[in-house]
């Protein structure tokens, strides 16, 4: 069965996870599916026999461990089993597509081909990225298990990092919190939303996720004997009513618990919510799913006393990714607020394995609850359609609806329509049509008139009013929230520009064929930075319609060259050119901060997060501003990892004490009473530091603002925080870009 290539040892692991698959496979298997299962297994088993991970194990563990994933973990069949096993087959080996397609048919190829990133033998563009995901999506027009196949993958990846090197661990991390994440929820994968999110945490903050780690271990015992004794007059009286049903837990997730300390400045014994209690009814008939529901409500109310405003219907009107439930949350006995979320088995395998657990019910009649999924992979391939949005903008308009909560609204005539917390009339206007939207000028909400910029609350009637004259302009993009509102309005204006912008691009190549430079994506990419455009479009415009005047594209060519006359800006972002440079000298590709080793390397740090010594931290080659340094928990790290992962390096500070200073912005929080500014200068300057600037607003009692200091590292710093905390009436005290990233 097994090709050489293998241990004896490998071999029996190989032959045990074959079993275990086949064993979770048993309740969907069909006639011949074992024997097509095998022959992938086979397959992949000889494809990849000269492959192995970073930890040294046969490769082949992985495309099987993400086959376990889909069967175990999203309750996906034979197809997305056989895809799983093939999906790295034509990406590493030199088998193909057709390969694929004559073993094993064409919709596992239509898969694999999904799976498979997009082939580079040019030099790497800062959107390729973005363009591998949007190859990803594009098979959800056709097939949207490539999709639930692509988290597998990534989950079983970040359960695995462990083998990887730092810098590599945290681009991939950061592309898993940046994109997958957000994803797995807007499916439906809660568990796997929350493992990632968890995973993600462990190489961004690795003291920060021990810490929750250890606390929730040595609290356990505690939380076991709390649940039983708040469990048991409910199962008495579930019992009595003639129930069948199952009670256990659910720990809230690290990554969710870490953020509420951070958010609210609390200890992780503040953080009430640690866990919630799950009631799961067995064998509900469909129709008498809600009632039940109801009644156990009723049951959990008669014992414990609910907070009202903290009940949440989720049955009547499912969320958008079909997520089914009631929930409320109640004070037990001993004075602690406790969630209770009542489902049926239905309704928890939904909850559980998301998108994938649809398909189970879709043909049972009435079960509708696959519509919001389904309406928002509409709205996907809607997107993905259009050839004229830049693979980084269809990225962050993408993202930018995954992590949204619902409202439901409803037309004149009564049908319901979702959409995110905070949508505009234009919103609503957009989602019935796209004329409609172009066209609106207010709406009646209720009965009552209203302007364009209304933001809609649940349960209101709304009747757009239309005008032949109205016609969308910039603004409008202030007041949408969805990328569907978003992405119309830009395209009628763009229709207005598109003559000016490619104006402006035969400005810019005639200009630069003059100045004997490249019209390539480099040279734009550069021309972006130096002007400060976010797209190729926005920048030909701005130089069509003369925002730019156009005797200073000569003055970018006049930077451009002052920055490449210097060693390290030859290339700036290619931050491979800087690894070698650096490997060559010092014999490793890390860059040292504080000590250059008689390297000529130019480096600034970020203003964004203000790294210091103490911090972790990478560096960023940029087109036209050199190396910038910036703290791994920067806000913007995230978006930089995942988006510019080939620009990114290995930097770590010198181990020497460093005599200069640097500058912090602390943000500081407090009630408000005479004297309290005063006690926190001094005990900043009996610590010997050196406050540069200090601004601070008081109202209503609380005061707030910010204190900027220079400092020589983090651990004079945390100090220094430590003693500030210990004044009377202050309450929040952080760096600023801490705060901001907390609030973002």
């Amino acid at each position: 069965m097994i090709s050489t290539g293998y241990s004896e040892e490998e071999i029996k692991t190989l032959v045990k996870m074959y079993r275990t698959l086949l064993r979770k496979m048993r309740p969907v298997l069909k006639e011949g599916d074992a024997k097509i299962i095998r022959k992938a297994f086979n397959f992949a088993l000889e494809a990849h026999k000269n492959d192995r991970r970073k930890s040294g194990e046969p490769y082949v563990y992985h495309p099987i461990s993400v086959a376990m994933i889909c069967v175990e973990e999203m309750g996906l069949g034979t197809t997305s089993v056989l895809a799983a096993l093939l999906h790295d087959v034509v990406e590493d080996t030199h088998y193909t597509i057709e390969d694929i397609r004559e073993h094993f048919g064409e919709k596992v190829a239509r898969i694999v081909d999904g799976l498979t990133k997009i082939k580079v033998t040019m030099s790497k563009t800062p959107t390729i990225q973005a363009e591998n995901f949007r190859k990803v999506l594009l098979t959800i027009a056709e097939d949207a298990r490539v999709i639930l196949i692509k988290i597998a993958d990534r989950l079983h990846n970040m359960r695995t990092l462990d083998s990887m090197p730092k810098d590599k661990q945290l681009k991939i991390a950061a592309e898993t919190e940046y994109l997958y994440a957000p994803l797995a929820h807007r499916l439906g994968l809660y568990s796997i939303k929350s493992e990632l999110e968890d995973l993600y945490l462990k190489y961004a903050d690795p003291s920060a996720y021990e810490e929750v780690v250890s606390k929730l271990k040595n609290s356990e015992e505690a939380r076991k004997r709390f649940i039983r004794m708040f469990s048991r007059p409910i199962e008495e009286a579930l019992q009595k009513e003639g129930f069948k049903f199952i009670i256990k837990s659910r720990t809230k997730s690290i990554r969710s618990i870490y953020n509420k300390m951070k958010r609210q400045n609390i200890s992780f014994e503040e953080v009430y919510d640690l866990f919630a209690i799950r009631i799961i009814l067995q064998d509900i008939p469909y129709e008498q799913e809600k009632k039940a529901c109801w009644t156990v409500y009723s049951i959990v109310t008669d014992f414990y006393t609910p907070n009202t405003e903290r009940t949440r219907d989720w049955i009547t009107i499912p969320k958008a990714n079909g997520y089914e439930s009631l929930h409320t949350t109640v004070m037990s006995k001993s004075g602690k607020w406790v969630e209770v979320q009542i489902r049926t088995e239905r309704m928890d395998d939904i909850a559980e394995k998301g998108y994938a657990a649809h398909w189970k019910y879709k043909d049972k009649s009435g079960i509708t609850t696959e519509q919001g999924i389904e309406l928002w992979l509409n709205h996907v391939r809607e997107m993905l359609e259009k050839n004229d949005t830049s693979a980084m903008e269809f990225m962050d308009d993408f993202r930018s609806n995954l992590f949204q909560d619902e409202i439901f609204v409803f037309t004149p005539k009564g049908e319901m329509k979702m959409l995110p917390v905070n949508a505009s009339v234009l919103d609503f206007a957009f989602l019935v049509h796209s004329e409609i939207g172009a066209k609106c000028i207010g709406a009646k909400i209720n009965n009552k008139l209203v302007p364009i910029t209304h933001k809609l609350q649940n349960g209101d009637q709304v009747e757009i009013l239309t005008s032949a004259k109205a016609r969308p302009n910039e603004s409008w993009l202030k007041y949408v929230v969805t990328s569907r509102a978003r992405s119309k309005i830009k395209d009628l204006i763009k229709e207005d520009k598109k003559q000016i912008a490619n104006y402006g691009k035969e400005i810019v190549a005639r200009k630069l064929a003059q100045l004997k430079v490249p019209f390539g994506e480099k040279t734009i990419q550069q021309m972006m930075e130096y002007f400060n455009q976010k797209t190729e479009f926005d920048l030909f415009y701005s130089i069509g319609s003369e925002m730019i005047p156009h005797n200073e594209i000569k003055a970018f060519y006049d930077a451009t060259q002052r920055l490449e006359s210097t060693r390290i800006t030859k290339r700036t972002d290619d931050a491979s050119l800087i690894k070698k440079e650096i490997k060559a000298l010092t014999g490793n590709d890390e860059l040292i901060i504080g000590d250059t080793n008689g390297l000529d390397l130019e480096y600034s740090f970020a203003q964004c997060c203000r790294p210091i010594p103490g911090d972790e931290i990478f560096g960023f080659a940029t087109s036209t501003n050199g190396i910038k340094i910036h703290r791994v928990s920067c806000p913007n790290a995230t978006k930089l990892m995942a988006n510019y992962s080939y620009r990114i390096l290995k930097a770590k500070w010198a181990s020497q004490k460093f005599i200069q200073e640097f500058d912090v912005l602390l943000h500081v929080e407090g009630t408000d009473r005479i004297g309290v500014i005063n006690e926190i200068t001094q005990v900043i300057a009996n610590k010997k530091v050196n406050i540069l600037t200090i601004d601070m607003k008081a109202h209503d009692g609380i005061f707030s603002g910010s204190i900027g200091l220079s400092v020589h590292d983090r651990a004079e710093l945390d100090e220094l925080i430590r003693q500030l905390e210990n004044i009377k009436g202050i309450v929040n005290i952080a760096r600023e870009d801490e705060i901001t990233a907390q609030s973002t």
